[in-house]
């Protein structure tokens, strides 16, 4: 199965100074693309400190020039595994655009605040949900999550505020790659790749090699 990708050159004149407001132009455009269900999903890969890889679609919450936030539980298979390695790699597969962006660097936990204020703007069945389930751990049948998450329902009603879970909570991916990568005709795809220069704010920009 293949495609042949009909669409307009990206050039470095194009891109933006930086990478996050790059990616500000390209997620408009995605928003409001009614091809495009869920434009935040990104796949989120994290890896053992042995290498030992894995990966999961996540829902991206927000971004801004500190990075890109996510929210799981800390005891999970990819919050265990950031917790022994940081590196990190997301990628937003957009393909009724023919375009992907990729992020590599490191991922550091939010603050308790940033949390709290977060999970109040969930849902109440979410809020619930997030105790509920014991993320990644092995359960013997659904009916066990319904069956708690009834009990919780029973406990914190609709009225009722939802504390926060201690072990849930967010990360915050500081960029240390960001790539643009604009599919094409045979296989001559641009892929330009924002690259931070030192411990500040500056990037160079550099063009792969379809």
């Amino acid at each position: 199965m293949r495609e042949q990708y009909r669409t307009t050159e990206l050039t470095v004149a194009d891109l933006a100074p930086e990478p996050i407001e790059q990616f500000t132009r390209w997620f408009k455009e995605t928003a409001t693309n009614p091809a495009i269900h869920e434009p935040n999903a990104m796949v989120v890969s994290t890896a053992t400190p042995d290498g030992r890889p894995s990966s999961r679609t996540v829902l991206l919450k927000h971004y801004d020039e500190a990075g890109f936030v996510f929210y799981t539980n800390y005891g999970s298979r990819k919050g265990t595994e950031l917790a022994a390695n940081p590196y990190i790699s997301l990628l937003f597969p957009w393909h009724p655009l023919a375009r992907q962006v990729i992020v590599t660097g490191r991922a550091l936990r939010t603050g308790r605040d940033e949390t709290v204020a977060y999970f109040r703007t969930r849902p109440h069945g979410s809020q619930l949900g997030a105790w509920a389930s014991h993320q990644s751990s092995v359960i013997q049948s659904r009916d066990e999550l319904l069956t708690r998450y009834e009990e919780l329902t029973a406990r914190y009603p609709d009225d009722e505020q939802v504390p926060v879970p201690p072990e849930w909570g967010g990360f915050r991916v500081e960029p240390e790659t960001v790539e643009f990568w604009q599919g094409h005709e045979n296989r001559l795809h641009d892929r330009l790749r924002y690259v931070r220069v030192g411990d500040g704010d500056d990037w160079r920009v550099e063009r792969l090699s379809p």
